[in-house]
């Protein structure tokens, strides 16, 4: 089929919407799998949910919000919510092109190998700068990362084929 030059314009513009939507959508559903799992197989919650929501925070708020004890504080989950999504909008519109010159079968395999390589750069790459995220390095996190990844990918691949 052939493509005009007006339909190639819009292109970028579809995988940006398609990268976005699909970033809160992969948000929202890793931290409910991150929530599930951590109900699943550990004792912690809701403490671990405010000190990663801490930890999160700090990015923007300084490391002053860090100290124990990890309790409920609304101004730091919100600023922890726009963080999250201001990355995972980012992280959706980064793997929106890569997706969309995929084939179906190979959609979901991509986004968790990109969720994985996410993992990777948030706790590694980012304790370079940040080094309080070392103490969210562990299966649950790495998991919740890879969900992310597999969930954006097939929300970008579904928007930008449409």
């Amino acid at each position: 089929m052939r493509t005009h030059s007006w339909q190639r314009a819009g292109r970028p513009k579809r995988l940006v919407v398609a990268g976005t939507i699909a970033g809160i959508v992969a948000g929202i559903v890793a931290t409910v799998a991150q929530l599930a799992l951590w109900w699943i197989f550990s004792d912690a919650l809701p403490a671990i949910l405010f000190r990663d929501a801490r930890l999160a925070a700090a990015i923007v708020m300084g490391p002053g919000v860090l100290p124990p004890p990890a309790t409920f504080d609304v101004v730091v989950m919100l600023v922890a919510t726009v963080v999250h999504f201001a990355l995972s909008i980012m992280y959706g519109v980064v793997l929106a092109p890569l997706v969309a010159t995929l084939d179906a079968r190979r959609v979901l395999p991509a986004g968790s190998v990109f969720g994985l390589a996410l993992f990777v750069l948030n706790m590694y790459g980012f304790t370079l700068v940040f080094p309080w995220f070392d103490a969210a390095r562990d299966w649950i996190t790495a998991a919740a990362h890879v969900v992310f990844g597999a969930t954006a990918a097939a929300v970008c691949r579904h928007l930008s084929t449409r």
